[in-house]
């Protein structure tokens, strides 16, 4: 029970963060507006961490091969799909994205069964069919759209993709570090894996775009709300994952795409069509059939 509540909380802190960062991309670039989410997140993150060491009862961290492999292949990944993102709601609106990258909803699923072992119920897995089909409807693009969406969609699908990879790859280092203390395990596996963001980001940025370096140093002030937001956010994220396999928790996270419509509409001025309301509805369906699993 505790996964969903952490789950549920994290959506809408993840719509937070990702309406700040889509506004950081114009200036600092789509590599300059994903360092943000890391490098200004870290001063919290390290905060939670600091908060849940001192309540927990004598964790004992296992430090190896398998962690540093598994966290830091999550750090990449999560990299690869934050980028992808942002240029997708440049590309296809800021809700459609959003919903496109919840593809990572079946991959996770799958590749959780395939690499972890994790073990799905027949209903949980016809939510995370019914849910997938959902957010197709919701998200495939009207004829006249088609052509200017096509990159936005595609670039929507490879975030879903390689977020799929980050969740597992975190769930993996959270039991590899300490499997008896899944809050402690999470919150310094998002420790860990900002710093490996941050330092690969700030030193690629630094040799190749300095201009962006320059830029998100100036624009300070909504990054800090961005770094909050994400580093709350992964921290839900982090914890749910330890707690559940990854395609029930992403499940749940899927009421995220209400939230992003409603701040895509109100922020943005974008509006969702009869067809899209009716697949996020369809998609609602599934996440509950998933959770009930």
């Amino acid at each position: 029970m505790l996964w969903m509540i952490l789950t549920a909380a994290a959506a809408p802190l993840q719509v937070a963060r990702n309406a700040l960062q889509r506004g950081l991309v114009g200036d600092a670039g789509p590599w300059g507006a994903t360092l943000v989410r890391f490098l200004f997140g870290l001063p919290f993150s390290l905060a939670i961490f600091a908060v849940v060491a001192a309540f927990a009862h004598a964790p004992v961290p296992h430090l190896s091969a398998r962690f540093a492999i598994a966290v830091s292949g999550g750090a990449v990944a999560q990299m690869a799909a934050t980028a992808a993102l942002l240029v997708a709601m440049r590309r296809s609106g800021f809700a459609v994205a959003t919903v496109m990258q919840q593809s990572s909803l079946p991959l996770a699923a799958i590749f959780g069964w395939a690499l972890l072992g994790d073990g799905l119920s027949g209903r949980a897995w016809s939510g995370i069919a019914v849910t997938t089909a959902g957010l197709v409807v919701l998200s495939w693009p009207r004829r006249d759209q088609m052509a200017g969406a096509r990159l936005g969609v595609l670039l929507g699908l490879a975030s879903g993709a390689a977020f799929a990879v980050a969740l597992n790859a975190y769930r993996d280092a959270g039991h590899a570090l300490e499997p008896a203390h899944p809050i402690f395990s999470a919150t310094a596996s998002v420790c860990v894996a900002q710093a490996i963001q941050s330092t690969i980001l700030v030193t690629a940025l630094a040799l190749f775009r300095p201009s962006a370096l320059t830029a998100v140093a100036r624009s300070w002030r909504p990054s800090l709300g961005a770094g909050f937001f994400g580093a709350a956010a992964s921290a839900c994220w982090f914890a749910a994952l330890a707690l559940a396999p990854a395609g029930p928790v992403r499940a749940i996270g899927v009421i995220e795409a209400p939230i992003a419509a409603a701040a895509g509409r109100r922020l943005f001025k974008e509006r969702l069509s009869a067809r899209q309301l009716a697949g996020g509805a369809l998609a609602a369906v599934g996440v509950a059939m998933t959770a009930l699993g």
